[in-house]
């Protein structure tokens, strides 16, 4: 076979072999490690707060001197069982989690459960130290350490080198996404294809043809392989390559043509053989519901309540500046297309929307958006206010109002939606929102297709859990300002 030479951004040389065995390695060697140190640290923990606050001095200090030891170990090993520190659970999702808090449980029943049958004094001062302190303390070091991968990963450092097979229109997509998903950590080197070209229309160069997949992964040595759609023309023929595959130590990831939807709306049902993936209908009536608009109401009267300060002090700073109004009405479109009136604090310049015409060749944003880094129209103190969404506060009221919620799609201009195609006017089917996955994943970096395409996912796969963690998630997108101008 023709020696490979080619990268997705460069070229595929020797640095390609066994790299994705070696981060794994060395991933699954610090995950070790790691839940080790802080098991071995809650232990002590629990041990010397036991002798510093004097609790429970009875005999069963000598249970608690052989106990110690064999609770760490057998911590270690019920983390391994749960597969708390399989690799494939260590990059995304909440899966990794689940299973830490599952064999910590699960742990504590056993010790719990044995320490009665054995009739063995096992202090319950130390028995909840160990088993809530050191949980928490093993969960807030899993996701450090995530977080610490993440940047690392951004950064280009410990990727692992994958290949992607199907049809070309489908391998540049799934390419693009693990692109853009940079924190993944994924790094797409090439493509194998039933097309006879040298690089699909995206530009990933095609290493050779889907039936290659065996030879082609013994030559690169990559970690895994992306079978997209069109990848196999039958079920024995993936089932033969499975097999192939199954002694080389390499991960096989199927995407179905489904995307965009959350994992809470898919299960598996098995059905003589057949893994039939049922999917639970789209959320927007959900997101509608009363459940939604009462956490609305309330959250937003406790934000409005505990902003009051500093919405004063910023209408204060901007009615000194120039002397003109404090607050910006514009009217933007809700919920099925009604139009409402927008609050917010007045950021530009009074006559700002009749210099917008001006400005129309200098426009930066993409699709219907008018975005512009350095816009000549905001104000001194507009820019401030902008940099940490405080111009925003007085959506508060429009959400208590019920013209919006605290979280959804971005608030639209009647412009904008004159300009939605089918696709886009699914946004309209629930209320906008004052922040949303757009807001925590770019702010005003985002391109259109980018913003339309989170603000459907949101739509389609609406929890308020994840309303939740959209909120939590929001506080750390403004601190850092990214992305806002």
């Amino acid at each position: 076979m023709t020696t490979l030479t080619t990268y997705l951004d460069g070229s595929v040389d020797a640095r390609v072999r066994h790299t994705g065995k070696h981060n794994r390695t060395v991933q699954g060697l610090v995950v070790h490690l790691i839940d080790a140190a802080l098991i071995t640290l809650s232990l002590v923990v629990a041990v010397a707060a036991r002798g510093l606050l004097r609790i429970e001095a009875t005999p069963a200090d000598r249970a608690i001197q052989f106990g110690i030891p064999l609770i760490g170990a057998a911590w270690l090993t019920m983390l391994y069982l749960f597969g708390a520190t399989n690799h494939r659970h260590l990059r995304a999702g909440a899966t990794e989690y689940k299973r830490v808090l599952m064999a910590s449980f699960s742990l504590a029943a056993l010790v719990g459960v044995g320490a009665y049958l054995m009739q063995t004094e096992f202090p319950r001062s130390v028995f909840l130290l160990i088993f809530t302190g050191g949980t928490g303390i093993l969960l807030i070091g899993r996701f450090v350490r995530r977080r610490v991968m993440v940047a690392l990963h951004t950064r280009g450092v410990g990727v692992t080198p994958l290949l992607v097979a199907g049809n070309s229109g489908n391998v540049d997509a799934i390419a693009k996404v693990l692109r853009r998903e940079a924190w993944l950590g994924y790094r797409v080197v090439g493509a194998l294809t039933s097309d006879r070209q040298k690089t699909t229309p995206g530009g990933l160069p095609v290493l050779g043809r889907v039936d290659d997949t065996v030879n082609i992964v013994d030559d690169l040595g990559v970690h895994g392989v992306i079978f997209a759609e069109g990848s196999f023309p039958s079920p024995a023929d993936f089932r033969r390559t499975a097999w192939q595959l199954e002694a080389k130590d390499i991960q096989m990831i199927v995407v179905p043509t489904l995307s965009e939807i959350s994992a809470q709306r898919l299960e598996i049902r098995p059905v003589a053989g057949l893994p039939l993936l049922d999917v639970d209908r789209p959320q927007a009536i959900a997101a509608a519901r009363w459940i939604k608009r009462g956490f609305d109401l309330v959250g937003s009267a406790i934000l409005l309540i505990l902003s009051a300060p500093v919405m004063a002090l910023v209408a204060l700073a901007i009615k000194l500046e120039d002397g003109g109004p404090v607050i910006f009405r514009q009217t933007r479109v809700g919920r099925k297309g009604q139009p409402f009136e927008c609050l917010k604090f007045r950021s530009m310049v009074p006559d700002a929307e009749a210099r917008l015409a001006a400005l129309a060749a200098a426009n930066e944003g993409a699709g219907p958006l008018f975005k512009m880094t350095k816009d000549p129209r905001i104000t001194r103190v507009g820019r401030f206010i902008r940099r940490f969404s405080f111009d925003e506060l007085p959506q508060f009221y429009n959400a208590f109002r019920g013209d919006m919620s605290l979280v959804g799609p971005r608030p639209a201009l009647p412009s904008e939606v004159a300009q939605y195609d089918s696709d886009a006017r699914r946004r309209l089917d629930v209320r906008p929102g004052l922040t949303g996955l757009w807001q925590v994943s770019g702010r005003s970096n985002l391109s259109w297709d980018d913003t339309v395409r989170l603000d459907l996912y949101y739509v389609d796969n609406w929890s308020l859990v994840q309303d939740l963690m959209i909120l939590a998630k929001t506080a750390r997108a403004v601190v850092g300002s990214s992305g806002a101008y």
